[in-house]
């Protein structure tokens, strides 16, 4: 199945392939691998009683490491995709906006919380430490404001706190499959009102 041949019948079932042949792939150094980083980070939303919407956002916010499973770039690209980015384009088909953005603004909601919370930053894994040089460290106060204009960066934070908690070995959550019933109804919902 190419990106072009999805829809809203068989993209949670698309995810669902991904997590399942390459979530055993190594994350950034951490002590997870990509799949249970992702889970953790779902299980941390589920424990926090977030809704549906963030749960899955939660679950999806590093899909963009995957976008290859989507498709080739275009040739008019002019500049590489971020995964933040990444996963936000290729999720925007399916998903409702607050998912979408909460993927898109995942790495700058860490940016924000370093520049606004004090004791954000020694919550950071050296991995994530290591990521936010090269993502242009802590935000300036002009971005602060910009990315307060988001009408979902509150929920971008809280997927940003629940992203940095994901990183735990050998901790107890759910499979995705658990999931995918939320992510379709999610899905069918967006589907149904877009």
């Amino acid at each position: 199945m190419s990106g072009q041949d999805l829809n809203a019948d068989n993209i949670v079932e698309f995810i669902a392939d991904i997590f399942e042949r390459r979530g055993a792939e190594s994350y950034l150094g951490e002590p997870v691998t990509m799949s249970e980083h992702m889970l953790q980070g779902a299980w941390l939303a589920e424990q926090d009683g977030a809704p549906e919407v963030l749960v899955a956002a939660a679950l999806l916010h590093d899909i963009g490491h995957y976008t290859s499973e989507f498709g080739t770039y275009s040739p008019d690209d002019v500049e590489d995709k971020h995964h933040d980015e990444a996963g936000g384009e290729v999720l925007a088909p399916f998903f409702p906006p607050v998912i979408v953005e909460c993927v898109r603004l995942h790495v700058a909601a860490k940016r924000y919380l370093c520049a606004t919370d004090p004791t954000y930053f020694s919550r950071l894994s050296p991995a994530s430490v290591h990521t936010l040089s090269l993502q242009g460290g802590p935000m300036s106060a002009d971005e602060v404001a910009d990315f307060r204009k988001n009408p979902f960066h509150e929920e971008a934070v809280r997927v940003r706190i629940w992203d940095e908690g994901g990183k735990v070995a050998n901790m107890k959550t759910r499979a995705f499959r658990d999931y995918m019933p939320l992510l379709q109804r999610v899905v069918r919902d967006f589907a149904n009102h877009a």
